[in-house]
């Protein structure tokens, strides 16, 4: 048992070595979340610092490997399918690690993870059709939002006796603004692009 064990891990290691830049920077934001989950349970000032820097560096990432694969040729299948995987397990695995902390109400996650589960169900219905939903500017905000809500949020505590728990909560409070407005955004386009079409 131990054997085949060691067997799936090499053959493991094995396809990550064949995979390209862009998709290995995409697995590592997904290998990150568990470090940064870690440290943000500690609760403690310096540990959701480090926690908060960890975050920062993967949503960066996310820019990286976005760059690197379009402008070398290194977009693939399993790329176009890890990295908004990768987008939604970072921010909304943060959102319920701060909303078990007490630091954000759970309802703000609940929209947050009802909307991502949501659009993710009606691409696929849209795919099947042959109707593509292009990510549009709401759902970009959305996502620019999430990120400058978390920062302050991670940070939790105060610093040079400004209080980045209320920030964040305000940035917050206008990405849930946005998650709703761009969710809204994909079910209309998709119905406007498939009102002709027997689903």
């Amino acid at each position: 048992m131990l054997k085949q064990k060691k067997e799936v891990f090499f053959l493991f290691l094995d396809a990550v070595k064949n995979l390209n830049l862009a998709t290995k920077i995409t697995l590592l934001r997904i290998v990150v979340i568990l470090p940064i989950l870690m440290l943000l349970s500690l609760g403690t000032k310096l540990a959701c610092f480090i926690a908060c820097l960890l975050f920062v560096v993967a949503a960066l990432s996310d820019f990286v490997d976005g760059y690197i694969a379009r402008n070398y040729g290194q977009v693939t299948t399993l790329g176009k399918f890890l990295d908004p995987l990768a987008d939604k397990l970072l921010i909304c695995t943060i959102l319920v690690e701060l909303t078990s902390l007490g630091w954000i109400p759970a309802w703000t996650v609940h929209v947050v993870v009802i909307r991502e589960l949501a659009v993710t169900g009606l691409r696929a219905v849209a795919a099947d059709h042959g109707v593509v939903l292009a990510a549009d500017t709401y759902g970009k905000w959305k996502t620019t939002f999430q990120i400058l809500a978390l920062i302050p949020l991670m940070l939790h505590f105060s610093y040079l006796g400004i209080s980045l728990h209320q920030l964040g909560m305000v940035l917050l409070y206008v990405a849930v603004f946005f998650t709703v407005l761009s969710g809204y955004n994909y079910f209309y386009t998709f119905c406007v692009d498939t009102h002709d079409k027997e689903l």
